[in-house]
């Protein structure tokens, strides 16, 4: 059994349900017939008591999944038609949702970039087997936008201050660092794809499957940095952490490559980032998506965001215009509006 859009392939082989990104030319980046398309699939296999368990893989080599479509989102705000784009927000988490809570294994292939969207795809399954190019980030930052797609709810149970320096720094992490987070649970041969689909599809238990495919991986070199990842970034606000990274002084490597790269990011998006991670403590999946899509209900009608994607995505001048342009201008009450309940919150699968 095969289904879907061209760009999503959704395959039923023996007890496997396989799901295949593949848009390489995009890097596999999420478009609405891939969320609808996987959606559909998973509440299929949820009742096929024959599918043991469900596989997400991308094509091509660069990319697992680079993201969503940012550039369709910002198109259609600038369009005035910022309803479109919030019925995808909308439909995205609401999948977010389904892999969190999802009864069967859901196991995630990673090599190469995962990002953005991506994240939302893999990150919440129970299995997420890093190959040796596995690259993850959250940059949402860096255009104006915000660690979405349930970063909320897994950036705090982070190690440490470790989310709170992803959401607002958007530092990129490799397959040994992914590993020491959890980001990852297991490292993976290059050349494992076809020996795993063959043991998933015979019905073989993912844990067995695991323990033929899996290799070592060295030491994270996070380890090296977490004590000042803690130090900087424990504060509660942006511009504590910043004053700490310029109290380091430049001879500080970590502090001062740290602070060059933050005062390139949007000081509003940077704000509202690092105080979703703080409320994202305290609540469970659900709400942190709610949460979220109350912020990017008042976050696609923001400047930022649009200038983001100018400066980064389209124009790729790398030179936006923040408003405001420094984190001390940053109005919290402006920040916190994007917190508030919306007329209509976010409705979510088993909510």
């Amino acid at each position: 059994m095969t289904s879907g859009h061209s760009d999503l392939l959704a395959e039923k082989r023996g007890a496997l349900g396989l799901v295949t990104l593949n848009r390489p030319q995009a890097l596999n980046a999420l478009n609405d017939p891939m969320v609808d398309g996987l959606r559909a699939a998973l509440d299929e296999w949820r009742e096929d008591d024959t599918v043991r368990h469900v596989l997400i893989r991308g094509t091509g080599p660069k990319a697992f999944c680079a993201g969503g479509d940012i550039r369709l989102m910002h198109d259609l705000g600038k369009a005035g038609k910022q309803d479109v784009a919030l019925d995808f927000w909308a439909r995205e988490y609401r999948l977010n949702s389904v892999i969190q809570h999802y009864p069967k294994p859901y196991i995630a292939l990673i090599d190469g970039i995962v990002m953005g969207g991506g994240v939302g795809v893999s990150l919440h399954g129970s299995h997420r087997l890093a190959g040796p190019n596995y690259l993850f980030a959250m940059p949402e930052v860096g255009i104006g936008f915000f660690p979405d797609v349930g970063a909320s709810y897994a950036l705090p149970r982070l190690k440490g201050a470790v989310g709170a320096w992803l959401a607002v720094t958007g530092a990129r992490i490799r397959r040994a660092d992914a590993l020491e987070l959890g980001l990852a649970t297991h490292a993976v041969r290059p050349d494992c794809e076809e020996e795993l689909l063959m043991h998933l599809m015979a019905g073989v238990p993912i844990e067995a499957a695991l323990g033929r495919i899996s290799e070592h991986e060295h030491e994270a070199p996070i380890l090296g940095k977490l004590d000042a990842i803690n130090r900087h970034f424990s504060f509660g606000s942006v511009g504590e952490i910043l004053a700490s990274l310029e109290a380091a002084g430049p001879e500080d490597a970590f502090a001062h490559e740290t602070l060059a790269g933050m005062r390139a990011k949007s000081p509003m998006s940077m704000a509202i980032a690092i105080e979703q991670v703080k409320r994202g403590r305290d609540l469970d999946f659900n709400a942190a998506m709610v949460m979220e899509y109350r912020i990017v209900s008042r976050l696609v009608h923001d400047a930022d965001f649009y200038e983001g994607v100018r400066a980064l995505i389209i124009d790729k001048d790398n030179h936006p215009h923040w408003n405001p342009s420094r984190i001390e201008d940053v109005d919290p009450a402006k920040v916190a509006a994007h917190f508030m309940p919306l007329p209509r919150d976010l409705d979510l699968p088993g909510a």
